[in-house]
């Protein structure tokens, strides 16, 4: 019998090229007689550019075009909105940094980068907004003129009765938590190469998460069909949401375009850290009610974003941060308002979480104080408020059968040294870097070695797929190659999700190579070209496993019964194709928020997690490590076991640097954060001393052999484990992100 694919830690398919350097990505291709493209960038974080003069530019030996406004066919563009210029017109606004006035191209890059610093602009200087909660006032200065405010999207639920949810509570907790700004901080910076091609379309080299989306706004903006217009993706340095909206897609596809020559464009990393999109800081207010015995009655929350200069997927993250917000626990009544809004400051967009990273931040602080109130251990108070199968979320909805985040609790707080007794858990004591038992009351320091030791525990939920109501769909292509004797020589898969660095072609190629019942190395992932592929949505929303997953599946199911078919009519078939379109409403339909109550049923599917952290505080400065931190995933079904682990390492590296060193810092507008040298990001040395992945299986029955998502899970709960086990050590609540060494020091002086 042939053992399974599916559970195998099988090697990743694309990991030889890539360790070997084969693999070519954007920044490596380079065609014949090409020119290279600097884009002129604002210089103002709100102006009104009243002329641009582009003569003394094009004068220059080498200069072949300078590209305004004029030479945009449709001069806009937008994921979610189309309310971003791609090059700002005299008379128009500049709203951030980010917004870009020009494109120099010419013969060589050191040509291009000289001329665009004689590109000359007029402006006049506008009020700048920066606090989303100060734009939200009648008074202030409005960041996109044809609107009326500038919240470009409010939210509410109403579940309940809250005051009489709060009068029935024993104890009230609240709490005002603040998350800053985050750089996605990808490998390689924004590069491509613009082409027309054989066919006569216009092409683009480029990292992308969805290409056939770019495809959409490319040819919008050209005024093309979309069948003019093509995107190649080749191998990506890194994504985590960065790579959904455009940046350089549309600015390669206009230069092609017009010039009708190949165009390379490379940012600098300073350009890409300034003048790219951001996740979004958030300002949450929290009120909760529990009884005596640990029952959660109510919760009161605001939560606000800033959406930045232009709305990019902050409308869709804010949805999804609402329906998150009470976090995976049943709560009979709640009132939670929300509300994104515009500023000059950097466009906020999807990254790793899209909207259920910042939540956890505050709702699992909220739960640690009500466990602290009333005298409870953590993990007991959650085990007694989480989710199971059929549990009634804040939006209204039964939690659909897999819910395994008690699960995730149980396998993380039996593995990190509670235990259950009498149905009650208890936990036997911090453990310090020997793995000695050791409890440190009061949050007094070691006598020999000054430190503190704490420990902390935090759970997260999160989406798998798109969500209220928009239809999530992945399309897949199987084409089967038989030899003489009618046997597969060969699968191809055709499906365009972007492989960023993730591991979805390899999982992929596991379930098609499960489904057809023949060996992974027999089976290839097509390079993601809208030429070539169909559209399999995005490579975001934890989602590609499942929905992709699921489309792989199906249409393999296909092509083995054609295959047998075949075999059985001795036809001498060599050439099997199936094609497979799968619907996540197929599997669970989903709803938008009714625009009074909030009530939907809002997810196709969910993953979960739980993490507990170990932390040493140095009581002298205050410098926080992680000792050790227990990652518990509930992945449905584990598709490739190694994989996962990987993911978990990257996810909690990220939130890591989320909860105590990564900060893009800006003041009215203006970036003071422009390289890393001035972004604190983790390294090897930063890590957990040990990092202890747990992988627990609770099945998904609409997912891929009951498959859900993972990649994003991973980073949700690390920051509030990490912030749960600094108050252990040191009885400090840090509620403004990152956890500093001067804040928890300030913290605890403020204590003494």
């Amino acid at each position: 019998m042939r053992a399974s694919v599916v559970g195998q830690s099988l090697p990743r398919i694309d990991a030889r090229a890539k360790v070997t350097g084969k693999a070519k990505y954007p920044g490596d291709f380079y065609m014949e007689g090409m020119l290279h493209a600097k884009v002129v960038w604002s210089e103002h974080s709100h102006a009104r550019v009243l002329h641009i003069d582009t003569s003394e530019a094009e004068a220059c030996a080498g200069v072949v075009a300078v590209l305004t406004y004029k030479d945009v066919p449709v001069n806009e563009y937008g994921i979610n909105i189309m309310d971003q210029p791609v090059l700002v017109a005299e008379g128009d606004k500049v709203r951030w940094v980010g917004d870009r006035i020009a494109i120099v191209a010419a013969e060589s890059e050191r040509i291009a980068e000289a001329a665009r610093r004689l590109v000359e602009v007029d402006y006049e200087p506008l009020p700048v907004v920066d606090d989303p909660r100060e734009a939200m006032g009648p008074d202030a200065p409005l960041v996109h003129e044809e609107r009326d405010t500038n919240v470009l999207k409010q939210f509410k639920i109403r579940k309940g009765d809250v005051e009489a949810g709060f009068a029935r509570a024993d104890v009230i907790v609240e709490g005002y938590y603040v998350t800053p700004y985050v750089e996605h901080a990808y490998l390689q910076p924004e590069a491509g190469l613009g082409y027309i091609d054989e066919e006569g379309r216009v092409t683009v080299i480029a990292a992308a998460q969805w290409s056939h989306d770019d495809l959409h706004q490319t040819a919008h903006m050209l005024d093309l069909p979309e069948d003019r217009v093509r995107e190649i993706v080749p191998a990506v340095g890194g994504a985590f949401g960065g790579r959904e909206d455009m940046y350089i897609q549309h600015l390669l596809a206009l230069c092609a375009y017009c010039l009708q020559r190949p165009v390379k464009m490379v940012f600098s990393r300073e350009e890409s850290v300034c003048r790219t999109g951001k996740r979004h800081p958030y300002y949450m207010r929290y009120r909760t009610g529990g009884t005596r015995d640990g029952k959660l009655t109510a919760m009161e929350i605001e939560l606000i974003s800033d959406a930045g200069a232009y709305a990019s997927t902050s409308i869709p993250v804010m949805a999804n941060s609402t329906s998150f917000a009470a976090g995976p626990y049943v709560v009979p009544s709640a009132k939670i308002d929300t509300y994104t809004v515009y500023t000059n400051n950097a466009v906020t967009m999807a990254m790793r979480g899209f909207g259920s990273t910042q939540p956890p931040v505050a709702y699992e602080q909220q739960m640690d104080k009500l466990a602290e109130a009333l005298g409870m251990d953590p993990v007991e108070i959650r085990m007694r408020n989480l989710f199971e199968d059929g549990s009634i979320a804040v939006t209204g909805n039964p939690m659909p059968p897999g819910v395994g985040i008690k699960e995730t609790l149980r396998q993380a707080a039996l593995t990190a040294g509670w235990r259950e007794e009498n149905g009650h858990w208890v936990r036997l004591g911090s453990v310090q870097a020997t793995g000695s038992p050791r409890r440190v009351v009061g949050g007094k320091p070691a006598p020999a070695d000054g430190k503190l030791y704490g420990i902390g525990v935090a759970c997260a939920y999160k989406n798998v797929g798109y969500s209220m109501g928009f239809d999530d769909k992945s399309t897949a292509v199987v084409e089967l190659s038989l030899d003489d004797s009618g046997q597969v020589e060969t699968a191809v898969v055709k499906i365009g999700a972007s492989e960023v660095g993730q591991g979805v072609h390899t999982a992929l190629a596991q379930i098609a190579a499960e489904t057809l019942g023949i060996g992974v190395e027999r089976v290839n992932i097509s390079l993601v070209d809208t030429a070539d592929v169909p559209d399999a949505g995005s490579s975001s929303a934890s989602r590609h496993v499942y929905a992709s997953g699921n489309a792989v599946m199906a249409a393999c199911r296909l092509a083995r019964e054609k295959w047998y078919a075949a075999l059985r009519a001795e036809e001498g078939e060599t050439h099997i194709e199936a094609r497979y379109t799968f619907h996540g409403r197929d599997a669970r339909p989903t709803t938008p928020f009714d625009p009074e109550t909030g009530m939907c049923d809002p997810h196709i599917s969910y993953g979960y997690a739980t993490q507990i952290a170990l932390v040493e505080v140095d009581a002298e400065t205050g410098e926080v490590r992680v000792l050790k931190l227990y990652s518990a995933h509930d992945v449905g079904r584990a598709i490739n076991p190694q994989m996962i682990k990987g993911q978990i390492g990257g996810g909690v590296h990220m939130g890591e640097g989320y909860a105590l060193m990564e900060e893009y810092i800006q003041q009215k507008g203006v970036v003071k954060t422009r390289k890393f040298s001035e972004y604190f990001i983790p390294t090897v040395l930063d890590m957990p001393r040990e990092l202890v992945p747990i992988i627990v299986e609770v099945p998904d029955p609409t997912g891929p052999y009951g498959a859900k998502g993972t990649g994003e899970m991973t980073t949700l709960p690390t920051a509030p484990a990490i912030l749960s086990a600094i108050h252990d050590a040191t009885g400090v609540w840090i509620e403004e992100l990152p956890a500093t060494a001067e804040k928890v020091l300030m913290g605890m002086k403020k204590l003494v």
